[in-house]
């Protein structure tokens, strides 16, 4: 069970994955050597899954984020592992889901443009037998940035 102070630590290492163990045990009110040993803890135990980068899509031109319903032409295991192989292949798919509802899967893609979007849904996805529909939606603006889990 997490206790008070490792739902703190984990939200401090959420705002800042390189935050010092110095820094880390003066927010907590611990020694450095505490707060580094129950981060030690929390990644032994897989809560802290692992750390990450967040970079600019804007630095990097990518200028069109979407998400993208994708329907299934039918619902066999091997239809769906060859959809998830192709989707593995596609840098622009940066994160996959299954859903519930109409939709079999949601995809959240990032593009330098309309039409290299364009050519993802046409010329790679649509082309995939597996794939019956695409719908996209295109993202006007982030209100909200991503943000770390509740903890």
């Amino acid at each position: 069970m997490l206790d008070e102070t490792d739902s703190r630590l984990l939200a401090a290492v959420q705002a800042d994955a390189r935050i010092t163990a110095e820094d880390l045990g003066a927010r907590l009110n611990l020694s450095a050597s505490q707060a580094a040993r129950r981060r030690a803890r929390l990644e032994a135990e897989g809560v802290i899954a692992g750390y990450s980068a967040r970079l600019s899509p804007e630095r990097l031109g990518l200028a069109v984020q979407a998400f993208v319903s994708v329907q299934m032409a039918d619902h066999a295991p091997e239809t769906a592992a060859a959809f998830l192989r192709l989707i593995a292949t596609l840098p622009e798919v940066t994160a996959c889901w299954t859903l519930t509802g109409e939709a079999d899967y949601l995809l959240r893609v990032w593009c330098t443009d309309l039409a290299a979007l364009n050519d993802l849904i046409h010329h790679r996805l649509l082309p995939n037998p597996a794939v019956a529909r695409v719908q996209s939606q295109i993202v006007m603006a982030q209100p909200k940035p991503d943000s770390g889990l509740p903890v």
